[in-house]
């Protein structure tokens, strides 16, 4: 098997965490085994889990040894099964949750650049580039939907237009630098903004505001979505989700789905493992898939070191004079 490295550590969609519960003293890390390279998994175990750095090297290559096996197994017994995977336009009852999804700022701020539709897309068969998800926010999302969540439901936690905003701590370090720390690895920098007094109606100076330059820090949008290409559909965003709903039995979820037709599309919408490497994704025989998570043979759980996403925001102010 040949692909990219393993993602990051995923953060699309993980769930807030109250503020009185403390934080965990350690994770479950779900990880697909047999993906290359093999040093990233080695030097994962060393780094994060618990007790990674005292166990036996070669029982880990051992280990993701034999899932690389399985995989070349699958290639041969599952070969275009990505192909093959089921779709079918969003249930009319679903619509006017989906058109005020379309209609939120948010959601148009995320999609916009290529058309986008709603439908009800397999779970099971869609290709995916993230080989790892984080086993306590999926278990913890099963336990929060019950056993049998109701299509409006499934709806909405596909497609949060309220979701719970995670724990944020925001430090001063100094006057020119800010620290924002979370558990949710879905934190990121947004933008640079300029604003104008208009913009803050609570804010008061002591004179006059000329303007307000904003380093925008926040959260992702979490619509989950995919990306197609002819008939293969990848998970681009909402890998927790998807793998809890799975859990609880749902084999169809309401997605957004963009579809591109060439490469120049995909190198704007596409994540950069798959865009570095589109031809795995999209022509391999048979892809990582969203089922491998349910997999004995692949998937193995391992309990890491809980990690917090620091972002620092530092600017400087100079004062000078120009001519003319």
């Amino acid at each position: 098997m040949t692909s990219l490295d393993d993602a990051s550590s995923p953060g699309d969609d993980q769930l807030a965490v109250p503020a009185a519960q403390s934080p965990p003293r350690s994770r479950q890390e779900i990880w697909l085994l047999g993906q290359p390279p093999l040093g990233r998994y080695l030097d994962f175990v060393n780094e994060s889990v618990i007790g990674g750095a005292i166990m036996p090297q070669r029982q880990l290559a051992d280990e993701w040894r034999a899932a690389n096996d399985h995989y070349g197994e699958l290639e041969e017994r599952e070969a275009g099964l990505a192909d093959t995977i089921d779709w079918r336009p969003l249930d009319p009852e679903l619509q006017p949750l989906a058109d005020a999804v379309q209609a939120d700022l948010r959601f148009q701020h995320t999609f916009p650049t290529l058309p986008v539709t709603f439908g009800m897309v397999e779970l099971d068969k869609l290709v995916v580039y993230q080989t790892r998800v984080t086993g306590d926010f999926v278990d913890g999302l099963a336990r929060r939907l019950g056993p049998a969540p109701d299509p409006a439901t499934i709806f909405r936690t596909c497609q949060p237009l309220d979701a719970e905003l995670p724990r944020l701590q925001v430090e001063k370090a100094d006057d020119s630098r800010y620290l924002f720390t979370s558990e949710s690895h879905d934190m990121r920098f947004h933008e640079t903004r300029l604003f104008d007094a208009a913009d803050m109606p609570g804010y008061a100076s002591f004179g006059t505001v000329a303007g307000v330059v904003g380093l925008v820090v926040g959260f992702g949008g979490n619509f989950l979505n995919v990306i197609r290409s002819d008939d293969r559909f990848l998970l681009n965003n909402g890998y927790h989700r998807a793998v809890a709903l799975r859990s609880l039995g749902v084999t169809h979820v309401p997605c957004v789905i963009q579809t591109v037709t060439r490469l120049d599309e995909l190198h704007v919408v596409g994540p950069e493992r798959v865009v570095d490497d589109p031809a795995f994704y999209y022509r391999a025989r048979r892809p990582p898939l969203l089922r491998d998570f349910f997999d004995p043979r692949i998937a193995r759980r391992l309990p890491t070191r809980p990690r917090r996403k620091l972002i620092e925001v530092s600017f400087k102010v100079h004062r000078t004079y120009v001519v003319g």
